[in-house]
């Protein structure tokens, strides 16, 4: 790769993802750095219409946390967190707050926040993965280490949910996986290091950071970062092009929303899902309605049409009990596998 041209420094930006069962670890990670930490601290949470994990980061340690302001400059010994419903980029010393497309289902993303801060500050970012189901932040660690940063996650056995952890542990050359509770330390220690030689980014990187960042409006077919699949968009319907990360397969429609593997067989499954109670309350109101009809033509001594209707809402009560155990069966499913939902919204002792 080539060399990126640009002055050698300690690592003095931090960038932390987290998602389901993250916001215990995070805590303890911030109450581990000192007040006098020479980096910027940058943190996604997958979360809500509400938030106060500021107010909660805040009260957790010895550095100020307060929620990322759009186009605000930011400085070292301070945490800077991802306001509900934007995407937090950071370019040229300032932070950016965007309503670009959703990433892995969520807004703010991490994947976007770590792309910019590799893409701004190359080989003196960390960038710093917790606990968390899917796997969003995996691509943007993949853009940290590929210019040179350091890329440190939380062990799988120290998470609640490790579903995060494992694919970025799967598909990235981790520098260092540990618990929580060492993090902390470990992170006072690197920043207080020179950061290495940074690498020129990708072209592919450098296209989905302007995603995000609100810079294309719509992805032209010489924007295209992968080949058309026979895949559709959950979230806007349009075709999905299939991108090889490595050995990871992403995906991205024509207006920016992006999706790892999981994301898109998470999202069929929520669609599915919608689409099956819809269906059971079509068939349950179709057998309430057939059995009304039936009452009302015995009323009138037709008792043809009565037996047919009742024969009708018999069938739909069938069709509707089939529905019912199909979606039991899935119930069951997410229970075995023991997945964990996204974070809602952050309070004090609920997360």
């Amino acid at each position: 790769m080539a060399r990126f041209k640009g002055p050698s420094k300690n690592h003095n930006i931090v960038v932390i993802g987290a998602s389901a069962g993250g916001i215990e670890p995070l805590k303890r990670i911030v109450g581990d750095l000192p007040a006098d930490l020479p980096a910027a601290v940058f943190v996604v949470v997958h979360i809500g219409q509400v938030s106060y994990l500021p107010e909660i980061l805040d009260r957790a340690g010895a550095l100020d946390a307060i929620s990322a302001g759009n186009g605000a400059a930011f400085r070292t010994g301070c945490i800077y967190v991802a306001p509900p419903g934007f995407h937090l980029l950071l370019h040229d010393g300032h932070m950016l707050l965007r309503r670009g497309p959703r990433e892995n289902l969520a807004r703010p993303a991490i994947d976007p926040l770590f792309r910019s801060a590799a893409l701004s500050y190359g080989a003196s970012v960390i960038g710093v993965l917790l606990s968390g189901s899917l796997s969003d932040g995996t691509a943007g660690l993949r853009a940290v280490k590929a210019v040179g940063g350091l890329t440190v996650v939380q062990h799988p056995e120290d998470t609640l949910v490790p579903a995060m952890v494992e694919s970025a542990l799967h598909y990235v050359e981790v520098d260092h996986c540990l618990p929580a509770a060492q993090i902390g330390p470990l992170l006072a220690e690197l920043v207080a290091e020179p950061a290495g030689e940074s690498f020129r980014p990708p072209a592919a990187v450098r296209l989905e950071a302007a995603i995000a960042a609100q810079e294309h409006s719509t992805m032209k077919d010489e924007d295209r970062l992968g080949q058309l699949s026979v895949f559709t968009c959950p979230e806007c319907h349009g075709p999905l092009w299939e991108i090889e990360d490595g050995d990871m397969l992403r995906y991205r429609c024509h207006t920016g929303h992006a999706f790892t593997a999981d994301a898109v067989m998470e999202a069929q499954a929520t669609e599915a899902d919608e689409i099956l109670w819809s269906l059971l309350r079509s068939h349950q109101q179709r057998a309430e309605f057939a059995r009304r009809m039936a009452e009302r033509q015995r009323t009138k001594d037709r008792s043809g049409l009565a037996a047919e209707f009742v024969k009708r809402a018999q069938e739909y009560d069938s069709d509707a009990a089939l529905i019912g155990r199909i979606l039991e069966s899935r119930r069951e499913q997410v229970t075995g596998n023991g997945a964990g939902g996204e974070e809602g919204n952050i309070e004090e002792g609920h997360n």
